[in-house]
């Protein structure tokens, strides 16, 4: 048994005994301690899957003559790594108070735990697949096991989860196309037979598949205009699987594209295949459309009101830096595109159980009803903070060198227009996720929240573990970087050569151990100069001061509501006049279908349609 049937055997165990026992609060530490095992065994198998040879899986068979097996390369074990991290916090998060407090208020903490289980199982065929046939068949277990999760709140979270499958089986058709031209090229499956005929394609021919490739996988992912479905679908999974959704579920669509795009077709391919009567080639394509991912939905973060639909959005955006980093290619760009999967996830998930914790205390995510929380529960604030600071950008955090390596990279290619684009995001989300922690944890306590108290210690560790990863990892890069030099080269992309601060060039490099040294000594002589003042008066978190007067609890002074109204003001009409438009347009387009499909299946026996179908398939297997 190698340690990838060990990971499925693992994976497979958790789902069981999720389904058999998650109905007890008392089976999160079990199920938690099962996921502990599942991150072990990835990251024992980190050394071998980053050797010479993939770390492959024994069971291997044939469907209709064309064999299925799997196996873990660097690129796999790296997706892989950040998926049973992802879970494990989440399942650490809801094994105590959360998972009780679920179930009392008439949550299905079994379905939940179930739904969280088969996910990461699932990701892990895909992220093993080998060809064609097989990564289809990931893709499909990937996208139920999401919808599963996605309908465990019930309620307005059904409504979201059959928008995301209506996208998802749009996706998987787009991915489907892709995989019988590919066996019309080559007579073939393997991806190894259409990387051998790739230069011989017409150009009619590699943008077929670049289109069907890259709008299949887009759609997982969020990239516009194929985005309209996650935000809702996200913010309205229960908290810990908002969690690991926002953390990793999208991110499948980058590694699917990275596979398929860059491992098969070469980057080599889509800069030489360029769009007739434009400059721009396949791969400037991506970075532009990567580009209005990261503009769009971020500033449409801002407008937002419940925590979690501002995350979720956000989570949207910062996709567009993964996918803008990949896409220019050289060893800057390339790999902060990556290693902004690994920080994503980290503190989005942090993000994601902060909200989470506030609703398990307040009982809302309303940005308008919250405030001054602070000192109530100063851990989670603690937590907020470094993952904001992060998903902003800013350093020590290590959102900071991603961002910092593909904006270098952008100015050293010559991309002016992609760097403001780039840099206009982070601006965006800078004001957005200032609104986050403003509204909820500074300014004046309400009266309704003086006797809440921090969260217990089961939901407090994992947030603090995460918030822990995304300082030391902006502290020391290098950590992360050193597993990309080889997945680069694995896809075919210029290597980067990291030093433990970040990278070094004779240009003007980045060495976050002086950055982080520097700051920390600025913020230590301004504590300095603060304490030697003696003139600090305390006020109480009911009371306030502003403008030189002390203000009592009887004045509300905590303007959070309609946070940045008169910035919506201005932008406001561009996503009354797009975005709305855009998503009732295609809502509306899926009811006449479904109203058309449902005239027609009345009409019809349904024996009929089935027989006929039948037919249909078997005509096309003996074809």
């Amino acid at each position: 048994m190698t340690l990838l049937d060990g990971l499925w055997l693992a994976s497979a165990l958790t789902a069981l005994a999720a389904g058999l026992f998650g109905r007890s609060p008392s089976a999160g530490p079990w199920l938690t301690a099962l996921y502990g095992v599942q991150f072990l065994l990835v990251a024992f198998m980190g050394p071998l899957a980053y050797g010479a040879d993939p770390v492959p899986a024994s069971p291997a068979f044939s469907v209709l003559g064309y064999g299925l097996s799997w196996q873990f390369t660097a690129l796999s074990w790296f997706f892989a790594v950040i998926t049973a991290g992802a879970a494990l916090a989440a399942a650490w998060f809801m094994s105590g108070a959360w998972g009780r407090h679920y179930a009392e208020q008439g949550g299905d903490l079994r379905l939940l735990q179930l739904a969280l289980a088969l996910n990461p199982s699932t990701m892990y065929v895909l992220l093993a697949s080998r060809d064609f046939l097989s990564l289809f068949v990931g893709w499909e277990l990937v996208s139920w096991a999401s919808f599963v999760l996605m309908l465990a709140a019930g309620g307005v979270g059904v409504r979201w989860a059959l928008r995301y499958l209506v996208y998802a089986i749009g996706g998987a058709m787009a991915v489907m196309a892709a995989m019988v031209l590919s066996h019309a090229l080559t007579g073939s499956f393997e991806f190894g037979a259409l990387a051998a005929v790739v230069p011989d394609l017409s150009a009619g021919t590699l943008w077929s598949l670049v289109i069907l490739l890259s709008g299949g996988f887009g759609v997982k992912m969020g990239l516009l205009p194929f985005h309209l479905w996650q935000a809702g679908a996200y913010a309205e999974t229960p908290g810990p699987g908002s969690a690991f959704l926002g953390a990793i579920s999208s991110r499948m669509g980058l590694y699917a594209m990275l596979l398929t795009l860059f491992g098969v077709l070469g980057l080599g391919t889509l800069k030489a295949l360029s769009i007739p009567w434009t400059p721009l080639e396949a791969h400037e394509l991506l970075a532009w459309i990567a580009a209005f991912t990261i503009v769009l939905p971020t500033f449409t973060a801002l407008k937002q009101n419940d925590a979690r639909w501002l995350l979720a959005w956000h989570g949207i955006g910062q996709g567009g830096y993964m996918l803008m980093g990949v896409a220019m290619g050289d060893a800057l760009a390339s790999a902060g595109g990556l290693m902004h999967v690994f920080n994503h996830a980290t503190y989005q998930a942090a993000l994601f159980m902060a909200v989470t914790a506030v609703v398990y205390r307040t009982g809302t995510a309303d940005l308008n009803k919250l405030g001054g929380l602070v000192t109530r529960m100063p851990l989670t604030f603690l937590v907020l903070l470094v993952g904001i600071i992060g998903l902003a950008g800013l350093p020590p955090m290590n959102g900071f060198v991603s961002k910092w390596l593909i904006y270098r990279a952008l100015i050293d290619d010559g991309q002016p227009l992609l760097f403001v684009a780039a840099v206009v995001g982070t601006l965006g989300t800078i004001v957005s996720v200032y609104k986050l922690l403003h509204n909820i944890f500074l300014g004046q306590l309400r009266v309704e929240h003086e006797s809440v108290r921090e969260v217990p210690g089961s939901m407090l560790a994992p947030m603090l573990a995460l918030s822990l990863i995304v300082f030391v990892t902006g502290l020391a890069p290098g950590l992360v970087l050193d597993w990309l030099t080889t997945v680069q080269r694995e896809l075919g992309l210029a290597v980067l050569a990291p030093t433990l601060g970040g990278v070094e060039r004779p240009d003007g490099g980045l060495d976050m151990l002086w950055v982080v040294g520097i700051l920390f000594a600025g913020f230590g002589v301004g504590a300095l100069i603060f304490l030697a003042g003696g003139r600090a008066r305390t006020v109480h978190q009911l009371d306030n001061y502003a403008g030189g007067h002390f203000l009592t609890a009887e004045v509300r002074y905590h303007y959070s509501d309609n946070f940045y109204a008169g910035l919506m003001h201005r932008i406001g009409p561009w996503y009354r006049g797009s975005f709305q438009w855009l998503q009732d347009s295609v809502v509306a387009a899926t009811d006449l279908l479904a109203q058309a499909a449902a005239g027609v299946y009345r009409v019809v026996q349904p024996a009929a349609w089935l027989l006929g179908v039948t037919v249909l398939a078997l005509w096309w297997v003996a074809a």
